[in-house]
């Protein structure tokens, strides 16, 4: 089949293409600079996907190239946006990167002209998060335009049963005053696909007239993030161009299910603006510009609920059999044991093929890469075992996690859902045993190439007033060269699920230097395998 990938076509481009087509007839090579760099990464997700899910490209999953990163200059690191930002600084008075979010998420929606398209999970926009969305409108709408905004929230079921859309708009409308709020067509959702399955909205997206994004993990919420003395560390990214259209027609496939829902309350609560009704699509330009050179696939899930199966694919896997993820409570293991799922939720599969991508080092950066469990699987085996063929062929693996101090009640009532790294560790040596044969081998892959440990963000073990550190990133690095930056984790969980594989060496080493650096700085204390030391504990 053959690839399509959605660009700009800007006139720019024209006499490089012309160039190059001249040196060839004349039997010249064409400069270096008129050659698209090479993308093994990208490629080797994309080749996965058009064989897992090839009928949800273009709505679930699409790659496109001619993008730019929303720094604040040319060549900047800060689109990469980290919260709070803070590193070296347990106090953390100062949060540079959380001001940094708030800013570009209020100058993205002030330079709107058409749209506005928002979801994160419940509970809906708070504090700094929507003072950054009410201004932002109120200027946009100020230039005397109307706008379609839409704003989604996905809600656990009984947890989530105070989040009420319609109060959320009465909020929101008598903050924009009468004469912003007519300009503006509004839809607000709450919306869960599956209550038996765990599936409801976990996207964070921004996206201002398909043309420019922010994704990622950081929710809108102010007692997490912002108005606390531990704020959740966490990262989005920014991009502008045609990834930021893959991020609106991702965002109708779940608005269109959500309209097609509004009257079952059991699912769906909605409310609009007087006079409007509900938006499965907003108007998007086809290929915004986007003035730069940065290939991105935009790939999401729907998870349960919205679609049994990709009709058009005819992936075949070969499904673990391992029974060490279950703990005993009979719900369904899509992660592990569902081809249909595989085929409706590409993100999975995604982020297993980068991992199995990298040739020289891997970086994963989490909340967890272990599940709530019971009632989820306990971890996503084919991952592990990916995880695993790359420890046992030499590539070096650094695994970092938030604080098991974070741990909730139930194990998901916190930022952790671990007691200890050894539940992480054992069940990686248990994964290349399986794969070697030889558990002697399996504890030499590890002691020799893997680095596992729980985040830190200064030299002290917690935060300056006690609490530990919770860490909320969903990213995965590799070779220095590609990354994925949304909100899928890498642990079971069915959710509806949005990020970015950015392959761009340049960009990597904004990341390597802004993120995975100080990280490792600072969390390295806690480490119980770290290859660069002979530490192997187990």
């Amino acid at each position: 089949m053959a690839r399509t990938v959605r660009t700009a076509a800007p006139a720019a481009l024209v006499p490089a293409t012309a160039l190059a087509l001249g040196l060839s007839l004349l039997g010249a090579a064409a400069p270096a600079s008129a050659a698209q760099a090479p993308t093994p990464h990208l490629d080797s997700v994309e080749q996965t996907l058009r064989q897992v899910s090839p009928g949800l490209e273009g709505s679930v999953w699409e790659r496109t190239a001619g993008n730019r990163l929303g720094s604040s200059v040319p060549g900047g690191a800060d689109w990469l946006l980290q919260t709070p930002g803070c590193w070296g600084d347990a106090a953390c008075t100062d949060r540079p990167g959380s001001r940094r979010l708030l800013d570009k998420t209020r100058q993205d929606i002030a330079a709107a002209r058409e749209t506005v398209d928002i979801s994160t999970l419940a509970p809906f926009p708070n504090g700094g998060y929507q003072d950054a969305i009410v201004a932002g409108l109120k200027e946009a709408v100020g230039r005397g335009g109307r706008l379609k905004v839409r704003i989604m929230v996905g809600a656990a079921p009984v947890y989530h049963s105070t989040v009420i859309p319609s109060s959320y708009r009465d909020e929101l409308l008598a903050r924009l005053g009468p004469e912003a709020a007519a300009g503006i067509t509004l839809n607000v959702a709450s919306m869960t696909t599956s209550k038996t399955a765990f599936s409801w909205n976990h996207s964070k997206l921004v996206v201002v007239d398909g043309t420019s994004v922010i994704t990622g993990g950081i929710n809108s919420w102010k007692d997490d993030y912002l108005e606390t003395a531990h704020p959740v560390s966490d990262v989005d990214l920014a991009l502008t161009g045609p990834a930021a259209g893959s991020a609106g027609r991702y965002l109708d496939s779940l608005w269109d299910w959500t309209c097609r829902n509004k009257s079952s309350w059991a699912s769906v609560w909605f409310a609009a603006s007087p006079g409007a009704d509900c938006m499965p699509s907003l108007p998007r330009p086809a290929a915004p510009a986007g003035g730069g050179d940065v290939p991105a696939l935009a790939v999401g899930g729907l998870g349960v609920g919205i679609r049994r199966s990709d009709p058009a694919s005819a992936f075949n896997p070969v499904l673990p059999t391992a029974g060490d993820t279950r703990c005993g409570i009979g719900v369904h293991d899509n992660t592990n044991a569902d081809r249909d799922y595989d085929t409706v939720n590409p993100e999975e599969s995604a982020l297993r093929a980068l991992v199995s991508s990298a040739t020289s080092h891997i970086e994963i950066s989490q909340q967890d890469v272990h599940a709530t469990c019971p009632p989820l699987p306990r971890y996503d085996v084919r991952l592990y075992d990916a995880l695993a063929a790359k420890l046992v062929s030499g590539v070096k693996v650094r695994i970092v996690v938030s604080d098991p101090a974070n741990r909730g009640t139930i194990g998901s009532g916190g930022y952790s859902q671990i007691k200890s790294l050894s539940e992480v560790s054992d069940a990686l040596r248990g994964r290349l045993t399986a794969l070697t044969g030889d558990g002697t081998r399996a504890r030499t892959a590890m002691c020799e190439n893997l680095q596992l440990a729980t985040f830190r963000a200064s030299d002290r073990p917690t935060w300056a007033d006690g609490k530990p550190y919770a860490q909320h990133h969903k990213l995965v690095s590799v070779d220095g060269s590609a990354f994925y930056i949304g909100s899928k984790n890498l642990y079971p969980s069915w959710l509806q699920d949005f990020g970015y594989v950015v392959e761009s060496p340049a960009a990597a080493r904004q990341l390597t230097s802004d993120l995975l650096d100080p990280q490792w700085r600072y969390s390295q204390a806690t480490a119980t395998h770290d290859y660069t030391r002979g530490l192997c504990q187990g």
